[in-house]
């Protein structure tokens, strides 16, 4: 086995290990594919270049380790790759003096059984009791919750 082959097997084995960490959390087969890989690189340095050279290289791989675990857990890293972005979404925020019970209205989209619906010019999320309702279709106010509106067909 040459070194290409050597150095090949413990570079996957990082990619493997940093896959790991970063992006699938808990212990996956790419955890435990990133260690054999590993501990077949440093084995065949052993067996095929004798013990001098495998504690070079079982020593340059735990200093790479060591700098990649650094680098891929800095806090400037993840800003790097991180979404900067506020979410604008928001909750029904429902104004008790422009919606009511036995208010009608109109479905927007379908309701099955969620969807959204407009009274008096303004749009809410609402919900069925059960029933699917499609777009364009007139409906009436059976309750309000919270921020929760149930409708049904009128």
């Amino acid at each position: 086995m040459t070194w290409t082959i050597i150095i090949v097997l413990i570079s996957i084995g990082f990619v493997f290990l940093l896959l790991e960490v970063l992006v699938l959390p808990g212990t996956n087969v790419a955890g435990v594919i990133g260690f054999v890989l590993l501990a077949i690189g440093i084995w065949q340095a052993f067996a095929v270049y004798g013990g001098t050279a495998g504690t070079v290289t079982l020593m340059i791989t735990l200093l790479l380790s060591g700098v990649l675990l650094y680098f891929a857990l800095k806090a400037r890293t993840w800003k790097r790759v991180a979404l900067h972005r506020n979410i604008e979404g928001k909750v029904n925020i429902i104004d008790e003096g422009k919606i009511r019970i036995g208010d009608k209205g109109k479905t927007v989209s379908r309701l099955a059984p969620m969807g959204k619906a407009e009274f008096g010019g303004e749009y809410y999320e609402v919900m069925t009791m059960s029933e699917f309702i499609d777009p364009g279709v007139e409906i009436e106010i059976v309750k309000i919750e919270h921020n929760k509106i149930t409708v049904k067909k009128n």
